[in-house]
């Protein structure tokens, strides 16, 4: 919740570097056989999706909706599954639903399609304002979207008496805490979690953002120097 918060890479140089000086108590230790190939999905995509599920107040046994389906959408998929939730997967993408009926989404639609029930909790992963209502029209009563996006384009204007009240609510997700960091390594050791990933040379950084943008790759896409 910094005000002026600092990003490796992002603000300041060094995302690439190969050494890096840090406290302490901010790093964390990776689980057992997972190398940093596997472990680099886990540790932006896995615990910002972990983070939105939390923010979302998914309980088991919920059913979720997730609305845009990239790689924090993916890795989010086994712990609904162990939590015993109901999915329903909203994305454009062909390869996309593939992927999330693969994964064991209960319903998977395109973005003209809504889902067959009314959802307990959603979580948007596409920067669009649209999305954010189609996932808010297909809540019940009670029911909560999280809004996983660090930018995100004009919401439309809605009608607050059929889609929002009856305490529906409406949250952001602003980043991860060094908690959420902790107990989702663990949960993904507990759960054998290894992403599919897709390795890019460094010096080819501008193709894997296409192929991201593009959804090229099915699973993660990651750089390495």
């Amino acid at each position: 919740m910094c005000d002026k918060p600092i990003f490796t890479g992002y603000t300041v140089d060094g995302g690439y570097a190969e050494f890096v000086l840090v406290r302490s108590d901010f790093v964390f230790p990776l689980p057992d056989g997972l190398d940093s190939i596997h472990a680099a999905p886990l540790l932006c995509a896995g615990i910002i999706g972990f983070r939105s599920l939390r923010v979302a107040g998914v309980e088991p046994g919920d059913r979720v909706g997730l609305f845009g389906f990239g790689s924090s959408a993916g890795l989010a998929m086994p712990i609904l599954k162990s939590w015993g939730c109901e999915t329903y997967v909203v994305t454009r993408g062909e390869n996309h639903r593939n992927l999330a009926t693969s994964l064991g989404a209960s319903w998977v639609g395109t973005e003209k399609d809504k889902p067959p029930v009314e959802l307990d909790r959603a979580v948007t992963f596409a920067p669009s304002g649209k999305v954010v209502v189609d996932a808010l029209s297909s809540l019940r009563k009670g029911g909560v979207v999280a809004i996983n996006a660090i930018h995100l384009n004009q919401m439309p204007a809605f009608d607050y008496d059929t889609l929002l009240w009856g305490e529906r609510q409406i949250r952001s997700v602003a980043n991860m805490t060094r908690q959420d960091a902790r107990d989702f390594l663990a949960v993904a050791h507990q759960l054998d979690i290894r992403p599919e990933v897709t390795v890019i040379p460094l010096e080819h950084a501008n193709d894997a953002l296409f192929a991201v943008k593009d959804e090229r790759e099915p699973g993660s896409a990651v750089l390495v120097p």
